[in-house]
């Protein structure tokens, strides 16, 4: 089974570090089975446990991946190594509209908001015991839900959505539970589930967001959380309406045990209303990130949810980085008080060069999906020749494959960096290097 490599080790810690050096010298291949547990436990005259105990160790640091009688094997893809790093580098004088940043010009200046918390600090420097939220931070976040129709809940904040999530996720799960996920999906979502040592499990989705039979089906098979994306989802635009948010909850609400997590991190770029899922289910948070309103190198984001799963989140964060930096929650004050772009401008400004190229391409005979964001997803009949074509033609454009599990190949661009007199020149582009692409636009 593994060739002229052989697993040493007497003891879990050994046997551990072996198949981890074996991956690292690629003597043991990405998926490459390994040996059942009582094979190897005979082989290396030792109990089957202190094998169990290292593959559980191997699994828990994201390096194998376990599939009950199926066995254990190598991931695909280390957990070390990031999704992000299936990309295409923009060499000179070709376009880059892979990246999935917000358009700078769309994004408020952060001096006078820093200058603020700055003047605020001076008056009063932050200390150790301080509370680890700023009230008034609490307090805007807060009425902001309440308005969206977020069931009530205590308000914590972290370093951004992703810390937010695996925080969650680490409060409730233990390494080999299974998580219903998007696909396509977020790639940092789909890189830290298995680096958790968690197992994710896909579900198909079209503009309306997860389809609920495809909720369900992962429910009935064992998943113990789900992660939707209520609004912008990337990479393919899906907004959660009213009608598919109803049909979700009913299908949740068959499960109040599983722990649901929203992400909305498209508030404040998005003119769609926000439809929660939340209140069907014991456990749940919902996550909102500053990050597309107002750039990435805000590290924040703001969560509400139940009373336990916060409190879990917040507990656990104080033994760690302790809180998010309180100059941060007061600059994000700033930002949010005095709206110094419109939210309605944003949201229009993306809105209609996504949907230009949207129109654009169906015009073109493609297929295409950006319902909300700024991402356009395009299915596409072989997806390493689209990115290669599309390079030679000028355009640097994200590979579906870092965003998809199951679901078919396709390209996604971010419409941030496309202005719109340049529309019609990415259509031409995208219609030459799609080909002839599966009917269904998410595989």
């Amino acid at each position: 089974m593994l060739g002229e490599y052989r697993i040493e080790g007497r003891r879990a810690a050994e046997i551990a570090a072996s198949v981890e050096r074996g991956i690292g010298a690629g003597h043991l291949a990405p998926g490459q089975p390994l040996p059942p547990l009582r094979e190897l436990a005979l082989e290396l005259g030792v109990n089957p446990n202190t094998v169990a105990a290292a593959y559980r160790t191997l699994r828990d640091r994201g390096v194998i991946e376990t599939a009950g009688r199926r066995g254990s094997r190598v991931r695909a893809r280390p957990s070390s190594t990031s999704r992000g790093s299936i990309r295409v580098d923009a060499p000179a004088g070709v376009r880059e509209v892979s990246d999935g940043n917000p358009d700078p010009a769309l994004l408020p200046p952060l001096r006078d908001a820093l200058a603020a918390a700055a003047r605020e600090h001076d008056g009063r420097p932050g200390r150790y015991g301080d509370a680890a939220v700023l009230p008034e931070l609490a307090r805007l976040a807060r009425a902001a839900l309440d308005e969206d129709g977020v069931p009530d809940g205590p308000v914590a904040v972290t370093s951004g959505s992703l810390d937010a999530i695996e925080r969650v996720l680490a409060a409730h799960l233990r390494p080999g539970d299974a998580v219903a996920v998007e696909d396509p999906g977020w790639g940092g979502l789909l890189d830290l589930v298995p680096a958790l040592g968690l197992r994710p499990v896909p579900m198909a989705l079209d503009d309306d967001g997860p389809l609920p039979a495809e909720l369900e089906r992962a429910l009935r098979g064992g998943a113990r959380a789900v992660v939707v994306t209520d609004r912008a989802q990337n990479p393919t635009g899906a907004a959660v309406g009213a009608d598919r948010a109803r049909e979700l909850r009913a299908v949740l609400a068959a499960h109040p045990h599983v722990l649901l997590i929203e992400d909305d991190h498209g508030h404040r770029i998005v003119d769609l209303p926000l439809h929660p899922l939340a209140g069907v289910t014991h456990s749940w948070v919902l996550v909102r990130s500053t990050a597309k309103a107002y750039g990435p190198d805000l590290r924040l984001a703001v969560l509400t949810g139940d009373a336990v799963t916060v409190d879990r989140v917040a507990g656990r964060q104080g033994l760690g980085p302790g809180w998010v930096s309180r100059l941060l929650q007061r600059a994000v004050v700033e930002l949010w008080t005095t709206d110094a772009v419109d939210p309605l401008d944003v949201a229009r400004s993306y809105g209609e060069r996504r949907d230009a190229l949207v129109r654009a391409l169906a015009e073109r005979g493609v297929e295409a999906r950006g319902r909300s964001g700024m991402n356009v997803w395009v299915p596409v009949a072989e997806e390493t020749g689209a990115v290669a074509r599309l390079l030679h033609a000028g355009w640097a454009v994200a590979p579906g494959a870092r965003f998809r599990m199951a679901s078919g190949p396709a390209v996604r661009l971010t419409v941030s960096a496309v202005a719109g007199e340049e529309i019609e020149a990415v259509a031409d582009a995208v219609a030459d290097a799609a080909g002839a692409a599966p009917a269904g636009g998410y595989g």
